[in-house]
């Protein structure tokens, strides 16, 4: 908002506050200095000589003498007021004062009389109030219309020039292709009426946040060149009833005027959850307006030519209502990418960037497994920002590499100096995740290995499958498990200690054996789901697991799932003694380095040292190495210094 745009704003009230102080100023003149005497006042002042002036008006509205005058005691510009009963012996008492006292007696005609002094006095300024209030609040409505229409739909009409279309929608070969016959029936929807085909009338996209959702709907409108009103579910409801359903109303009743188009309503279960579940039962505002909603889509009023796309990511809370043929007669699943989808995403999003040579996009791909489109969009743009934060005029590995980690951990935490007893720990811990990865099969590839502390992490391990499928056995969670348990399992063959740096790898590791025993039946229990998701919702949050087995049940359910941990840290314990130099080879390196890719611990494996070093690139230079440099250009205190410190020095 300009300031021009706040200054007309301000003037309004900036009038009234100016007329409003020009009447309490004249109020306040009018009656200034004014002493208002009683009856029994008056006359003792009358009849003892103490008045010096006195005018009387006849009031026949109030059937009252209004008494004004001055008495001599009083400084200039003093006065009082008296209102007397009206009759003839009051009258008489001040005319035969007058005449003994010889003070001046003024009568007045009364004002009252004149109607058009009366309108004047008194009704003009009450009218010339109501008048500015009139026009100050038309003029409100004018600048600010929507600020009285509550029942007015909120639907934006996208007018964007820049129209999205299919091309802009990388990957979700698949739910394209089931959206594909909307547009068809947009375009020409009497090649469907022909052969008495009916076309869906709802589609609804459900899947993780950042997948791609609203960008599809809106390729879907860009493809098919028709109106695109879009809304979220949360702008239906308000605190007054029955708000909600007038703007659906509305909103079909725009679409129905500009038709055929496409609605599409986001986060649509702000507004169809499931109905008896809310307080206030069938009055509660919100079922009202899912209640208006399947109306407008059941079609008792003729909507051809409407399509609505909702977007949700929870279809576990939604109405039934909602997903029954006729209303959302299609369901569309848009699942995290693939690598191929990974990869055609950020072939889309690296289109503006300048990528160094050596970079492919299939190697990111391979890198980033369960990132979702808004997070790979995320990963570039990070990565951009750190390359012109750095004055570089590409993007290098370098920078991928740290935004990934962004994106994933959150910046890392280069002024945090810890003792060289817990960077040992840390890089012991570490260090057990990558031999896990290295010496079992199944279990997760080893992409990045730090000991610079991230997030609430002490160091981090970048592991990702070796190849992504679409389900898991038994074998892959149990190599999880051991993975994730190499940590611990370094820590106590080294230091013969444990710390608390565990805690997230035994969550992870507990989730995947309690799902191992209860949803999966990869135990000894047998083929049998002995726990699920209570289908019944309370104010949109599921309170309750419903548990189908006795306590004797959950009592082996724990047994179980301990028998999995301990064999899988067994496991761990005897990797780990049997690759002692191994671990002891990668912790050194880590020490040495702080940051291990992949391709570093793949040289080290075989060769037993680390490839030679790059004096052009120093982030992937040792401390050693950078102290040395340090040392030749003559910085202070250079050995003292962390990694992250030596570099921000040469840097400069």
């Amino acid at each position: 908002m300009d300031k021009k745009t706040v200054k007309r704003g301000l003037l309004p009230y900036l009038f009234i506050a100016l007329v409003m102080l020009g009447m309490f100023y004249f109020l306040n003149v009018t009656n200034r200095n004014v002493n208002i005497l009683s009856y029994d006042e008056f006359m003792t002042s009358l009849n003892s000589g103490k008045v010096s002036e006195v005018e009387v008006t006849a009031r026949a509205n109030g059937y009252t003498y209004e008494v004004r005058g001055t008495l001599k005691s009083y400084e200039e510009g003093e006065t009082f007021l008296a209102k007397l009963p009206l009759s003839d012996e009051v009258m008489k008492k001040i005319v035969t004062a007058s005449e003994k006292q010889e003070f001046k007696l003024t009568a007045e005609e009364d004002p009252d009389s004149s109607s058009f002094l009366y309108i004047l006095v008194n009704v003009m300024p009450l009218l010339l109030l109501l008048l500015l209030a009139f026009w100050f609040f038309n003029k409100q409505l004018a600048g600010n219309k929507s600020s009285m229409d509550f029942g007015k739909s909120k639907a934006r009409l996208n007018s964007d020039t820049n129209k999205v279309t299919f091309k802009d929608v990388a990957g979700l070969k698949e739910e394209k292709e089931e959206v594909k016959e909307l547009i068809d029936f947009l375009k020409n929807p009497k090649k469907f009426q022909k052969l008495g085909a009916r076309i869906p009338k709802g589609v609804l996209l459900f899947g993780p946040p950042g997948t791609g959702k609203t960008l599809l709907a809106k390729a879907v409108a860009g493809e098919a060149d028709v109106p695109f009103y879009f809304i979220s579910g949360s702008d239906f409801v308000e605190m007054f009833v029955g708000v909600g359903a007038s703007r659906v109303r509305d909103m079909f009743q725009q679409a129905k005027r500009n038709a055929p188009c496409l609605i599409f309503i986001d986060e649509i279960d702000a507004v169809g959850r499931q109905r008896g579940t809310g307080l206030g039962g069938g009055h509660d505002e919100r079922e009202q307006t899912l209640n208006q909603l399947l109306t407008e889509m059941d079609g008792f009023g003729a909507n051809e030519g409407i399509i609505i796309i909702a977007a949700t990511n929870r279809p576990d809370v939604l109405d039934p209502a909602l997903l029954r043929p006729g209303r959302f007669d299609r369901q569309v699943t848009v699942n995290l990418p693939d690598i191929k989808g990974r990869e055609e995403i950020l072939a889309v999003h690296a289109r503006n960037k300048t990528l160094a040579e050596g970079i492919t996009l299939d190697n990111l791909a391979k890198r980033t497994p369960g990132f979702s489109g808004a997070d790979l969009e995320n990963l570039l743009n990070e990565a951009a920002l750190l390359a012109v934060r750095r004055n570089k005029e590409e993007i290098t590995m370098s920078e991928i590499d740290e935004a990934t980690d962004r994106v994933l951990m959150g910046p890392a935490k280069t002024s945090h100096k810890y003792s060289e007893n817990d960077r040992k720990l840390v890089a012991y811990h570490e260090a057990g995740h990558a031999v896990i990865g290295l010496k079992l099969s199944n279990a997760n590839v080893v992409q990045k290995v730090t000991i610079i502390p991230r997030g609430t992490a002490g160091g981090y391990n970048m592991m990702v499958p070796a190849e992504e499928k679409l389900c898991s056995t038994k074998k892959d969670l149990l190599e999880q498990i051991t993975g994730l348990l190499g940590g611990r399992t370094a820590e106590e063959v080294v230091f013969n200690e444990i710390t608390t740096g565990a805690h997230n790898d035994f969550e992870k590791a507990t989730k995947i054996a309690r799902a191992m025993v209860t949803e999966y039946g990869m135990s000894d229990l047998g083929p049998l789901q002995f726990e699920q998701q209570e289908g019944s919702v309370f104010l949109g949050r599921d309170y309750n697991r419903s548990q189908h087995f006795s306590n004797e049940v959950a009592n082996e359910i724990d047994m179980e799932m301990r028998k999995i941990i301990n064999n899988c840290h067994k496991k761990a314990t005897e990797i780990i003694k049997k690759n002692e130099d191994l671990l002891k080879l990668i912790a050194d390196a880590l020490l040495e380095y702080e940051t291990l890719t992949k391709e570093q611990i793949d040289y080290l494996v075989k060769h037993g040292k680390m490839p030679e070093e790059d004096e052009s690139n120093l982030e992937a230079m040792s401390v050693t190495k950078l102290r040395e440099l340090a040392k030749e250009k003559g910085i202070k205190n250079y050995s003292k210094l962390t990694k992250a410190e030596l570099l921000k020095e040469l840097d400069a």
